[in-house]
């Protein structure tokens, strides 16, 4: 990372390796303290407290002070100097976008709404200028930008970068968003699904960090999760790892946008639950439900708890199969909190198999309508090179 090819086995070799872990694990975690740092990278703090000192010096990382158990501890996290990431968010209603230093703090953000049925060509061509705008506002410009990662309402199947699935959100289908979006802003681009990156998001930043495995289950407009494992996602092979949301709950019932009937998303995901309403109640959007279930409004209670009933026998299934430590609920209808996750863990209880240490925990996400995009600003932060060159022109 930090030299000029040592060979191979050499004192300096060995160096630069140890700088390396040291600086990924940063990009990993966000914020560390010494002796975290030599946890997460198996080197003694006496190495890793010589590297910190070394690369804050080189200008790559920084340095404060904070307080753990009682105690004085060295903070440590990349340079803010170090460059600018963006994440955005393309939900099936709106775009939230966010500019990040390599701390992770936000530095720039907006969120604007979504025509229904938008299309990538308009879309990822307002998203350049509003990146554009931001950066400027910033006094930068977009060559500024490090790398974008981008979440979509959509399985994406890592071989081609496109949608792997037909029928999950048209308009879009057939494009590597990633390459179209880098050829617009000349950035690196990379480009995953809500529910990966909302299950990033908490994976890497919040007290899920510790945590060996999870799903994060995103509820909304549609029905997805993401599964962790260490801190990583799993993907499986095309990227549909996780699509809950079209889990069979009845295989008569009514068919569904991914042309399977009785899907999940049939019975619990947002335009499902608003149909089962007359026009003259005004639920013509989530936010309508959720108000009038925070209002104690009986009918809209109701709707939401036997949506999380529905959502829990398929968490049920995912867990015999996964078998999770954590189950984290986030999304639109997340905002719903025990009126929903309540049946949610009731249903857990009845169907999934218990294991000698129970069942997984269900918690409310930590990050809200910004989840996602936490994630994607997370995700650009991965393929951050930070090497010689940077330090150069860092010091």
């Amino acid at each position: 990372m930090v030299g000029r090819n040592p060979p191979p086995g050499s004192q300096s070799s060995l160096r630069e390796a140890n700088r390396t872990r040291v600086v990924e694990s940063l990009k990993r975690h966000g914020r560390l303290t010494q002796i975290e740092l030599a946890g997460s990278t198996g080197l003694s703090p006496a190495t890793v407290s010589n590297i910190v000192k070394e690369l804050t010096s080189a200008g790559v990382l920084h340095t404060s002070f904070t307080s753990r158990s009682g105690r004085r501890a060295t903070l440590v996290s990349l340079a803010r100097r170090v460059g600018l990431v963006a994440g955005a968010h393309f939900s099936t209603r709106q775009l939230h976008l966010a500019i990040a230093d390599a701390t992770r703090a936000t530095v720039a953000e907006t969120v604007v709404p979504l025509a229904p049925g938008h299309r990538h060509d308009a879309e990822l061509d307002r998203l350049t200028l509003l990146l554009g705008d931001m950066i400027e506002s910033l006094g930068g410009q977009l060559t500024d930008l490090l790398a974008i990662g981008v979440a979509l309402p959509a399985p994406i199947d890592p071989r081609t970068g496109m949608v792997s699935t037909p029928g999950l959100l048209p308009g879009w289908e057939g494009v590597d968003v990633a390459a179209s979006l880098s050829a617009r802003v000349g950035r690196p681009v990379f480009v995953d699904s809500e529910a990966n990156l909302g299950g990033l998001a908490e994976a890497r930043e919040t007290a899920n960090r510790g945590v060996s495995s999870s799903v994060f289950v995103r509820v909304g407009h549609t029905i997805s999760a993401g599964l962790i494992v260490d801190g990583d996602l799993f993907r499986g092979v095309s990227g549909k790892t996780g699509q809950i949301g079209h889990v069979t709950i009845d295989e008569n019932g009514p068919v569904c946008r991914c042309s399977n009937r009785g899907c999940l998303e049939m019975y619990a995901a947002a335009p499902a639950l608003l149909a089962l309403f007359p026009e003259s109640e005004g639920m013509q959007r989530l936010t309508d439900l959720l108000a009038a279930s925070d209002a104690g409004v009986s009918s809209a209670q109701r709707v939401i708890a036997d949506a999380g009933r529905h959502i829990g026998i398929a968490v049920a299934s995912l867990c015999n199969l996964f078998d999770p430590e954590r189950i984290i609920v986030g999304g639109e209808l997340a905002q719903a909190g025990e009126i929903l996750m309540a049946p949610m863990r009731h249903a857990l209880e009845r169907s999934a198999l218990v294991a000698a240490g129970g069942l997984p925990e269900i918690v409310a996400a930590s990050f809200g309508e910004w989840g996602e995009t936490r994630g994607a600003i997370a995700l650009a932060l991965d393929h951050v090179s930070v090497d010689a060159d940077v330090v150069t022109r860092l010091a």
